[in-house]
């Protein structure tokens, strides 16, 4: 039943994907921010699907903490899932992204006109400060910027991997920054075809204000998204037990 599920639903989001790329063209016409509102569409219809089809729903804390005008989102990256659900909580957002999406046929487009931050990530350094100064622009414009603290997606339960370049952008851009810990990986794991029963819990935590040294505001980052991860991931243990061995199986 489950990989049935899963097969109805990995077809449905796909579809609903190619159905709302190809009916929303004419956004592409009416600026960035019309093309944000059909992202939010495929957002909650997405949810829906995966509601509906699979059984599994989502619960967000801590909206209060959401700022105001232009910041960082730094969420824990564990899954698909990440990358389109926040969306909704970010009315002016600019993903932090490489560059060959913005290659892929008619989804490319989307990337362009909603003005995402498609970088070479070959390039290292010179990446980084395109990054820098792109982010610095959109947040001028009281926009948000997404971005990984580990630059992919990571097992549960994996030991943590941060990067520096959060920390480079938030020092650079002197924005505030909010941290974003969430178990999804434990229902729609990386590299899975499965998508499990229950509860995906997102948690927006305090923000992290602007100032700090880069070494200390990655410590501070990881050190706040890590615990608040781990508790939440240990929630979704105890309230269905069996997910254990999908933890072990996941642990790189």
């Amino acid at each position: 039943m489950l990989f049935l599920r899963s097969l109805i639903f990995n077809v449905l989001f796909y579809l609903n994907l190619i159905a709302l790329m190809i009916l929303g063209l004419p956004t592409l016409l009416f600026g960035h921010r019309a093309v944000m509102a059909l992202a939010r569409l495929w957002a909650r219809t997405s949810n829906w699907l995966l509601r509906v089809i699979c059984g599994l729903d989502a619960e967000y804390r801590g909206i209060e903490n959401i700022p105001t005008g232009g910041f960082i989102i730094a969420p824990k990256h564990q899954s698909i899932w990440e990358t389109f659900s926040l969306v909704p909580f970010a009315p002016d957002f600019s993903y932090i992204l490489k560059r060959e999406l913005a290659w892929i046929p008619l989804f490319g487009w989307y990337i362009v006109r909603a003005r995402q931050i498609a970088i070479n990530r070959a390039k290292g350094g010179a990446a980084l400060s395109e990054a820098t100064r792109k982010s610095r622009e959109a947040l001028s414009e009281g926009r948000q910027i997404f971005i990984f603290p580990e630059g992919t997606r990571r097992p549960v339960g994996a030991p943590p991997l941060y990067k520096y370049g959060v920390a480079g952008i938030y020092a650079e851009t002197n924005a505030p920054c909010l941290p974003v810990a969430l178990n999804a990986g434990l229902f729609w794991p990386r590299r899975s075809f499965l998508r499990r029963p229950g509860k995906i819990i997102v948690e927006f935590l305090e923000p992290i204000p602007p100032g700090l040294e880069k070494g200390e505001f990655l410590r501070v980052l990881k050190e706040r998204l890590e615990g608040a991860t781990n508790r939440l991931i240990d929630e979704a243990l105890v309230a269905d037990p069996s997910l254990r061995q999908y933890l072990a199986r996941d642990v790189d």
